[in-house]
């Protein structure tokens, strides 16, 4: 059963990791798919074709989320194309860690560019076609570190944790036009940005505070995404699910 046959998404960031997964479960589900990516062309048109060849119509867009002139861009663009947008994925996302003491103020208002004005960006776009139908579901990518923090990771703590305020607003303002607004934390999981954390000391220090033992792949928080993309989630709206092991314990 294909949970979301004729619908559109927009996934943002899905070149690589949690958005690739993201990506390939929705169209696996029937769903034609409209991402962005910012860097290589080659993973781009790879998976393009990856998805097209699970049957579905899909188009890679090279747009930085963090830009507001851009996104504009891509979702008139994506809406030309496609026709409609039913569910936006917000995931790009990046970490510049450091002590706040060794911060630079680049490394901060990049970070909050990349995570938090990205949702902005894109969210305001999207919620035009989605009131125009009076149907929607937007996803927002947070983590488990908005929620609890972490040493080094202030400014990616506040970014995600702005996400699920963000959210909760959101859920609040467009639910009376059956658009849902919903945000998902993960905890550590398996991905090119978190590969550091499987060596040595440091990965039996973190395993050790889950629960379930073990790290997420990418395609577990994708069935989370499917979820609150489909029907299945139909009264779900302004809720931040975790998907961390238990680490939120």
């Amino acid at each position: 059963m294909k949970l979301l046959e004729g619908k559109v998404a927009i996934v943002t960031g899905a070149s690589r990791g949690i958005g690739e997964a993201v990506a390939l479960k929705l169209a696996e589900h029937g769903a034609s798919i409209a991402f962005t990516y910012v860097s290589s062309d080659d993973k781009a048109k790879a998976l393009e074709e990856r998805l097209q060849g699970l049957g579905v119509k899909a188009k890679a867009y090279k747009s930085n989320a963090g830009v507001f002139a851009e996104c504009e861009a891509m979702v008139n663009a994506a809406i030309k194309e496609f026709g409609t947008i039913d569910v936006c994925v917000n995931n790009a996302g990046i970490s510049k860690d450091n002590l706040l003491l060794r911060m630079t103020p680049e490394q901060w208002d990049d970070v909050m560019t990349t995570n938090l004005k990205s949702v902005f960006n894109m969210t305001k776009q999207v919620i035009k076609p989605m009131m125009k139908a009076r149907k929607g579901s937007i996803i927002n990518m947070s983590s488990i570190i908005g929620m609890r923090g972490n040493a080094g990771q202030s400014s990616y703590a506040a970014s995600k944790a702005g996400i699920i305020g963000f959210t909760k607003s959101m859920a609040h303002e467009v639910g009376s036009r059956n658009i849902r607004c919903n945000a998902i934390a993960p905890g550590f999981v398996e991905t090119d940005m978190t590969h550091y954390l499987k060596e040595g000391e440091a990965s039996t220090a973190f395993l050790q505070k889950i629960p379930l033992g073990r790290f997420a792949k990418a395609e577990e928080v994708a069935d989370t995404t499917l979820y609150l993309a489909s029907d299945m989630s139909s009264y779900v709206t302004g809720q931040v699910i975790s998907v961390c092991g238990g680490l939120n314990i």
